[in-house]
C-alpha cells in the first residue's frame, strides 16, 4: 500500500473557552457594525493545524504519513513530537525566518467557535512539491495557503494520486477556480454541513450533485455524519464521548480515521465509525493533539461502541 501525503497547516493554536452563547451578544439587526468582547475562563496554547492534527490521528491508527507542510522556526520540539507519534516529518518545509502558522480560536459553551489565524510560515507552502516524494497512494489537501492547496491538487492528478479534499475553513479564501478543481478531483471530499453549504453557495454543486462524482462524508456534530457512496447515503452514529471536553480538531480526527479504515479495505460504513470513535477520542481531551490511544484499545473500544470487531490497526 502506497503512503499517505498530508498538506495544509502547521500550527499553534491558542485556545480560549467562553462560559456564554455567543448568540447572546451578537445583535442581528447590528451586524454591520459589530464590536463584541468575550470574558474567557480558560486559555491554553496547543499544537494544532488541519495537516498535524490529521497526520497524528493517521499515526496513532498505525499509519505512517507524510507531513508535506511549512513550518516555522518555533517547530523544533513540535515536529520532534509528531515524529514520536509515527508522522515523517522529513518532508515539512523549514522556514527559521518565519514562526509558524497561529490559530486563536473561542469556544462558546455551544461549541460554536470564533477563529483568528495568521499564516507565517503556511504563506510558503507552495513551495512544496508532492511530486518529489515517492510511493504516495493518497494525498490529503487539507486548509493550507490558496496557492499551496491549487499547486497540490494539481499535484496529487499529476501523481496519479487519490485526492482528499477537505478545504474547511479556507472555503472563502480560495478562489472559484481552485474550490472547482478540487472538487473535480477528489477521491473524496469531506467537511461538515455548514461547509457544505458555502461549497453550494460559491459552485452550485451541493452534496448529491457531488456525490455522482466521488464519495463524500458530510459531519453533522452531535447529528452523527453521513457517507454518500455510489448513490447511497449510509448514516454513521455519533459515539457519546466519556466526558465532552474540547470539540478543536474533531473533524481533523474523523478525517484521519475515515482514511485509514478506508485503506484497510473496511466498507464505508465501518470506515465512517472508525472516523467518529476518532473524533470521540478528540473531544474528550484539550487541544486537537491531546489524545492517546494504542491500536489495540481503539479496536476494543471500538468493539464496544458497535458490536463489530475491526483488525487491530
Amino acid at each position: 500500500m502506497g503512503r499517505i501525503a498530508v498538506t495544509g497547516s502547521v500550527a499553534f493554536d491558542t485556545i480560549m473557552v467562553f462560559p456564554g452563547r455567543f448568540g447572546d451578544h451578537i445583535l442581528p439587526d447590528k451586524t454591520h457594525l459589530i464590536n463584541v468582547s468575550f470574558l474567557v475562563n480558560r486559555l491554553e496554547r496547543r499544537r494544532g493545524g488541519a495537516a498535524a492534527n490529521i497526520a497524528y490521528t493517521l499515526a496513532l491508527l498505525g499509519e505512517r504519513p507524510l507531513l508535506c507542510a511549512a513550518v516555522g522556526s518555533d517547530f523544533a520540539e513540535y515536529g520532534a513530537a509528531l515524529s514520536r507519534a509515527g508522522v515523517d516529518t522529513s518532508s515539512a518545509l523549514g522556514c527559521d525566518d518565519l514562526p509558524s502558522a497561529s490559530g486563536f480560536i473561542t469556544t462558546d459553551e455551544e461549541d460554536n467557535q470564533i477563529t483568528a489565524f495568521f499564516p507565517g510560515a503556511m504563506a510558503r507552502a507552495a513551495d512544496i512539491d508532492l511530486r518529489a516524494t515517492e510511493g504516495v497512494e493518497h494525498v490529503v489537501v487539507a486548509p493550507d495557503a490558496p496557492d499551496a492547496m491549487s499547486a497540490h491538487i494539481a499535484q496529487a492528478q499529476e501523481m496519479g494520486a487519490r485526492l482528499v479534499f477537505a478545504p474547511a475553513h479556507q472555503i472563502p479564501a480560495i478562489p472559484d477556480e481552485t474550490l472547482r478543481a478540487g472538487l473535480e478531483a477528489a477521491w473524496l471530499v469531506a467537511g461538515n454541513d455548514y461547509e457544505f453549504e458555502l461549497v453550494r453557495n460559491r459552485t452550485g454543486i451541493d452534496v448529491a450533485a457531488q456525490a455522482r462524482r466521488c464519495m463524500v462524508a458530510v459531519t453533522r456534530g452531535s447529528r452523527g455524519s453521513e457517507l454518500w457512496v455510489d448513490g447511497a447515503v449510509i448514516p454513521v452514529p455519533v459515539v457519546s464521548p466519556r466526558q465532552l471536553v474540547d470539540p478543536t480538531g474533531a473533524g481533523d480526527a474523523y478525517i484521519a480515521g475515515l482514511l485509514a479504515g478506508l485503506r484497510r479495505g473496511l466498507e464505508p460504513g465501518a470506515a465512517g465509525r472508525m472516523g467518529a470513535l476518532a473524533a470521540t477520542y478528540v473531544l474528550e481531551q484539550h487541544g486537537p493533539q491531546g489524545h492517546h490511544f494504542s491500536r489495540a484499545a481503539f479496536a476494543a473500544r471500538f468493539a464496544e461502541c458497535f458490536g463489530a470487531v475491526i483488525t487491530a490497526p
